[in-house]
């Protein structure tokens, strides 16, 4: 048996029958958790949904175990929670891994890998590392399987003499940890090529500093990133 229920004017069938559906992050959800969905998507069109998502958010604000930067603040945890929704991952995922960076919202490094994971429109995602450690020619891209097509896809190459030509080695991080922020980079860079809307609008951990840091543009030696790395690489 099913009723057809109108949820912020989009029409959901429910049935008793639980069918499994794949979502567009490769989970598989039932038909209540379509319902669930129907109604987050439309959070900020709907006074009674957007309420919901506050009066969580509001719950949220008041844990323990959401991060320190989301206590008291229900209106951020509001947030988080609808572009949980949005990407359908975790309310969790979205509060561990989001942050303001000098006044912008910054993914982690880590946090952008998973979304290209959980994007289900890569598979084998990894970061490959060419020449020496310690030298300019030290550097990282990002090697990924195209779902669609079966095609190895080779991100933008970032090395050490873009880092130092971009003015980002003034950011102490790439002094002390530099192959993990070459990985971060690079996963920043493949992202933003192929899964751009993943993002949605926000910097990958290190950028906003870099950005305020970089010096290139005024000295005018900005470098391409796509200049040493080609963009497929057939399987």
């Amino acid at each position: 048996m099913e009723d057809n229920k109108i949820i912020d004017n989009t029409e959901v069938i429910i049935s008793e029958e639980t069918v499994p559906v794949e979502t567009t992050a490769g989970m598989v959800v039932g038909n209540n958790d379509m319902v669930q969905a129907a109604v987050a998507v439309n959070t900020f069109a709907n006074r009674k949904a957007f309420q919901e998502v506050f009066d969580i958010g509001k719950m949220l604000a008041v844990s323990n175990l959401v991060p320190e930067t989301y206590r008291g603040k229900p209106q951020d945890c509001a947030i988080a929670i609808d572009m949980a929704n949005r990407m359908s991952v975790s309310p969790m995922f979205v509060m561990q891994n989001l942050y303001v960076v000098k006044g912008k919202p910054s993914w982690s490094g880590q946090a952008c890998t998973a979304l290209i994971k959980a994007s289900g429109e890569f598979k084998n995602v990894s970061p490959e590392y060419v020449g020496e450690i310690g030298t300019d020619t030290r550097g990282c891209y990002i090697s990924a399987t195209r779902v669609s097509d079966g095609k190895t896809i080779a991100g933008p190459l970032v090395d050490m003499k873009m880092v130092k030509a971009e003015g980002w080695s003034s950011n102490k991080k790439w002094q002390t940890m530099p192959e993990l922020m070459l990985a971060y980079r690079a996963a920043a860079f493949f992202a933003r090529i192929y899964i751009p809307n993943a993002l949605m609008g926000c910097h990958i951990e290190g950028e906003a500093e870099d950005i305020t840091a970089g010096s290139s543009i005024s000295k005018g030696e900005a470098v391409d990133p796509f200049a040493n790395k080609n963009q497929e690489v057939k399987k």
